[in-house]
């Protein structure tokens, strides 16, 4: 079999009338754009938001921001129409395979595994923050010590006293991926109503945020706005661009994961009532409304407090810090924030998951990884063996791998995976023109191709150390394949 083999269609038609029958087209793009709102506004606007600030633009993280959403919005462009263009719902894997062949298609599974799983791990991380401002702001208790609730190569700044504590273990983080994935075992499902009251929530939130903090910004911390380019050296003794373009686009890198999710739109497609004009309202509606609370979120956050307190004290649950420390009398919005967060946390937990789960059973059914991953529970009729190795994957990264760290692999390796989408759809119009498209994306092959420079941009800007985990990743990847992979997959012959 060669590396580039596609996976025939009739097989895919086939899959799809076993597993998909009675799929209605009931979405509107108005339940798009809820969609995609729903699964954008994350753990990336309330933790990565003041990571990019203090290590790459400062105040001008906005410009970051505006960069990440276009980014997204081509790539989200070329998403839709490889979504639509196979008459399955499924991810990036299944329809690569399709298009593109077997490599690709392992190459995309692959980065996949950076975006859920990892990202699971990240947002399990920054849970495990905001679980201490819970349990000190809000329930007056005592925090959980510093070396059980942060990664081993994570150190504390000097207290009072000149000491500095080292990590150990993350516990926290590793206590809500292990709940979560035991629910997923089970085959528990957030009900929509459920679901529906943490988005407005969340989305409450950082309404709450804006409009109140506003009054306390203070023109001195955004002055200069675009920092002069110099080179920043984290506590962990991590050097990173910071100011000038290469900031910004660092900056683009690290918030780029607080648009992670909007996929979950394209992959509606086959749900939706006339995907040809609902997709792009549904993409570029949710992008747009999340760009715009992002841009003013990041705005009164940069103006509440200095830079410099987000690299000291307000390097954790950095939300909450800033407004206890400059917004004296809205103490109780702190609290709120800390409640909602860590219940928004948990449902984005839970989908990524799920998520992974998922590429790893369709990877499996196609003998591209051991029959276990496919292996379905006699009772609850889940994946579990997929969801418990999924556990200790993502329970290792929580556990011990710091926070900024996988959050940076997260969005470089789907970053990646969005260069290959864009490749793709011109790839696609040229190999099969004659394939049925319920949306086209417009003025190809200049948007696909956009795209692919505005990703490429955003991982420039996030340095050498994390190209170098990427391609560690890929290395790994291709090790798997040919070593094991190719051999058994079920289009060898």
């Amino acid at each position: 079999m060669g590396l580039f083999t596609k996976k025939p269609m009739n097989l895919l038609l086939e899959e799809a009338g076993d597993s998909e029958k009675g799929l209605k087209r009931t979405l509107s793009a108005g339940s798009l754009v809820a969609l995609g709102i729903g699964a954008i506004i994350g753990a990336g606007l309330f933790v990565r938001t003041a990571a990019a600030a203090a290590q790459n633009a400062g105040p001008s993280v906005t410009f970051g921001f505006i960069v990440a959403a276009i980014g997204c919005a081509l790539a989200g462009l070329c998403y839709a129409e490889l979504s639509s263009s196979i008459p399955i719902s499924g991810s990036a894997y299944t329809y690569t395979y399709a298009t593109m062949g077997e490599l690709l298609a392992w190459v995309i599974g692959w980065d996949l595994i950076l975006e859920y799983a990892v990202g699971a791990a990240t947002v399990g991380i920054a849970w495990s923050e905001y679980l201490n401002n819970l349990l000190v702001q809000v329930l007056h208790w005592k925090p959980i010590a510093y070396e059980w609730c942060h990664s081993p190569f994570e150190h504390s700044i000097a207290d009072a006293a000149g000491i500095v504590h080292t990590g150990i273990i993350n516990l926290p983080a590793l206590g809500i991926v292990t709940l979560l994935s035991l629910l997923l075992i089970k085959g528990t499902q957030e009900s929509a109503f459920v679901n529906g009251l943490i988005v407005i929530t969340k989305v409450s939130i950082v309404v709450l945020i804006i409009i109140l903090g506003r009054g306390f910004v203070s023109s001195a911390n955004q002055v200069p706005y675009i920092p002069e380019p110099t080179i920043y050296t984290d506590h962990q003794g991590v050097d990173h661009h910071f100011g000038g373009i290469l900031g910004i686009l660092g900056a683009a890198g690290v918030v780029f994961f607080a648009f992670i999710g909007f996929d979950a739109v394209s992959t509606a497609a086959q749900e939706t009532k006339n995907p040809k004009t609902a997709m792009p309202i549904g993409i570029l509606g949710s992008l747009a409304v999340c760009t715009v609370l992002y841009i003013l979120f990041a705005h009164v956050l940069t103006g509440i407090a200095p830079v410099e307190f987000f690299r000291t004290d307000g390097r954790e649950a950095s939300v909450v810090a800033a407004i206890n420390k400059f917004m004296p009398g809205y103490e109780w919005l702190g609290k709120l924030v800390t409640v909602a967060i860590l219940a928004g946390f948990s449902s984005v937990i839970l989908v990524m998951l799920l998520g992974q789960s998922r590429v790893f059973y369709s990877m499996s059914k196609d003998g591209l990884l051991p029959a276990a991953f496919c292996e379905v529970h006699p009772k609850y009729k889940t994946p579990y063996k997929a969801n418990l190795i999924i556990l200790v994957l993502v329970g290792l990264f929580a556990a011990f791998v710091p926070g900024d760290i996988v959050g940076d692999m997260t969005s470089i390796g789907t970053l990646f995976a969005f260069i290959l989408v864009c490749a793709a759809v011109i790839i696609l119009r040229k190999t099969n023109p004659d394939l049925p498209r319920q949306f086209k994306t417009p003025f190809v092959p200049v948007i696909p191709i956009l795209g692919i420079l505005v990703c490429a941009a955003m991982i420039y800007g996030l340095g050498w150390t994390n190209w170098a985990r990427l391609f560690g990743w890929l290395a790994i990847g291709f090790v798997i394949y040919f070593g094991y992979s190719k051999k058994r997959s079920h289009l060898k012959d």
